[in-house]
């Protein structure tokens, strides 16, 4: 599976009564909630697969590759998967 279409095309093979436009619907409002819920700070977790949350990235000093400056970069957050229990068994047995 490479992007959303591929798992919208996975979903529709498996559960043939529904339509594409309403699987791709529905998994466009899952995206949606968890950026919304991310970008507000909070975490998303889904029981038995794992949760999603926002781990800062300090404020450090970089360097601009082409004129070799220093430069200061801001502190960041990026998105932090951890697996539940569950899923890492299924994936090491």
């Amino acid at each position: 599976m490479k992007n959303k279409s591929d798992l919208v095309d996975l979903v529709s093979r498996r559960i043939e009564f529904l339509k594409k436009e309403d699987i791709d619907k529905g998994i466009s409002e899952i995206l949606v909630y968890i950026s919304s819920t991310l970008s507000k700070g909070k975490r998303v977790e889904i029981r038995g697969f794992g949760s999603l949350s926002l781990r800062p990235r300090s404020s450090r000093i970089g360097r601009n590759p082409k004129t070799g400056t220093s430069i200061v970069i801001n502190k960041k957050y990026h998105p932090y998967f951890r697996a539940s229990k569950s899923l890492k068994r299924k994936l090491n047995s």
